[in-house]
């Protein structure tokens, strides 16, 4: 297991910061729940006060379940660039999956996809990412 500790996540909001910002997002969607610090933390580096939330579950605890529940979607505009959030690309059935409804659900509006962490092995490639996993990581975030 590796504990990810707050001093290297400011510094890694940085280098996702500045890779992300090619993209030019008018709105950032945090996943719910691993999305949600390292969402608030790039709107205010962005200066974006449209921070939108949604819900996923793909995991219970550490199990992985067999299905992805997408819930609680914001209601975005059209033709607006939103750079989805989240901590982690696991499997990267999550993130394919929420893709999939928001392109369909709003077809006007130009989606990317932004991780801290990432699995080389997922079925899902994020636009911007930071580091590889290897490991289980447990976040600062994480209350146990």
């Amino acid at each position: 297991m590796y504990y990810y500790k707050y001093e290297e996540f400011v510094d890694d909001v940085e280098i996702l910061y500045t890779s992300a910002k090619v993209f030019e997002p008018d709105i950032i969607l945090a996943v719910a729940r691993g999305g949600v610090t390292l969402g608030h933390f790039l709107a205010e580096r962005f200066k974006i006060r449209a921070l939108y939330t949604l819900n996923s579950i793909h995991y219970d605890d550490t199990k992985k379940l067999d299905t992805v529940e997408v819930f609680n979607i914001p209601n975005l505009p059209a033709n607006k660039k939103v750079l989805i959030v989240d901590d982690i690309v696991d499997s990267g059935e999550s993130l394919e999956e929420i893709i999939k409804i928001l392109k369909q659900k709003f077809p006007k509006t130009t989606f990317k996809t932004g991780v801290l962490f990432y699995k080389k092995d997922a079925i899902f490639t994020p636009d911007f990412k930071v580091k590889e996993a290897h490991d289980w990581i447990e976040f600062f975030w994480t209350i146990s």
